[in-house]
């Protein structure tokens, strides 16, 4: 006959005890000391500056910084601008139009790809290939092949249309659709990418059970996968949005806010004013109005999403 024995408790001392200790002080403490470096830079070079940029608005700096607080002076002055205006309807006609055509042309080239074509690898890669390049080389690149004398018009003529004309990049009232030209082309593809990986992460079942059913393809496509790809819209959403906002380099390499200030954006309108003109406190208000405008874009969306999210629960 066995003897069955009941586990002793480990005492106090016990080598055992002293290890479950020190896992359980691992498992509580190691995951805060990875991530406490990540927390405290972002704290201070993220959240830090912004605070930095809020209170330099609220001062007179000019060349250098000026912390004495002189209310909403420096806002004052900044609505009293033309030149902010206009590079605020500036961002208006860009984000607008870069925001929809990079939608419409990346979905529609990610349904292409969806229905399995021959070289759909190469031409993914085709697609995604300009945004492997930097803005500065994007600008540079359309700054010549839409330059009259150079590019797009010159090589017309050449084929022997001598009437054709196509001097947007010279034209103060069309400079800045040659910004949403460039965009579009450089994000269409990213844009692409992020449509397809949602559309390869629907069910193919209700897919096949809707063309059981007796549903066109465009029907489909229409009732069935685009409001699928809600979560993926907000995502390109987000990140068009970011894009058009901050976007400088690609302005500044294609027009450089030309001509005049035709093409000019808030970004440009920033950078100028504090440290090219040294207003630093009408440079910071200007930033500050770009992150109200991110704001004003995120907020919302954000509380569709989760309120989508809720209903969806």
């Amino acid at each position: 006959m066995s003897i069955h024995t009941m586990p002793q408790p480990a005492r106090a001392g016990h080598p055992q005890s002293r290890r479950s200790r020190l896992a359980g002080f691992a498992d509580a403490w190691l995951p805060r000391l990875v991530l406490s470096p990540t927390i405290a830079m972002s704290l201070i070079f993220v959240y830090g500056f912004i605070g930095l940029t809020a209170w330099l608005s609220l001062t007179n700096s000019r060349m250098m910084p000026n912390y004495t607080f002189s209310g909403l002076n420096q806002y004052a002055t900044l609505f009293t601008l033309d030149r902010w205006w206009v590079s605020a309807s500036n961002l208006g006609i860009f984000g607008g139009l870069f925001i929809v055509a990079c939608l419409c042309i990346g979905l529609f080239m990610a349904i292409l790809l969806d229905q399995k074509i021959r070289s759909e690898g190469a031409l993914r890669a085709i697609y995604l290939y300009p945004m492997a390049l930097s803005f500065i080389v994007t600008g540079a690149a359309w700054k010549w092949i839409l330059n009259p004398g150079l590019g797009l018009e010159k090589m017309v003529h050449d084929w022997g249309f001598a009437g054709f004309s196509f001097d947007w990049l010279v034209n103060s009232d069309m400079a800045i659709y040659t910004v949403v030209i460039a965009g579009v082309w450089q994000s269409s593809g990213f844009v692409m990418a992020l449509f397809l990986a949602g559309l390869r992460g629907i069910d193919d079942s209700i897919i096949k059970a809707a063309m059981v059913d007796g549903a066109s393809l465009p029907t489909i496509y229409r009732r069935i996968v685009i409001p699928a790809l809600r979560p993926v819209f907000f995502s390109v959403l987000l990140v068009l949005a970011h894009i058009a906002i901050k976007s400088f380099d690609l302005v500044m390499a294609l027009t450089a806010g030309g001509p005049g200030v035709s093409s000019d954006l808030p970004a440009i309108f920033m950078y100028q004013f504090s440290f090219s003109r040294g207003q630093l406190g009408l440079g910071a208000a200007s930033a500050m109005m770009m992150l109200a405008t991110v704001m004003a874009v995120l907020v919302p969306l954000m509380y569709m999403e989760t309120k989508g999210a809720r209903n969806g629960r």
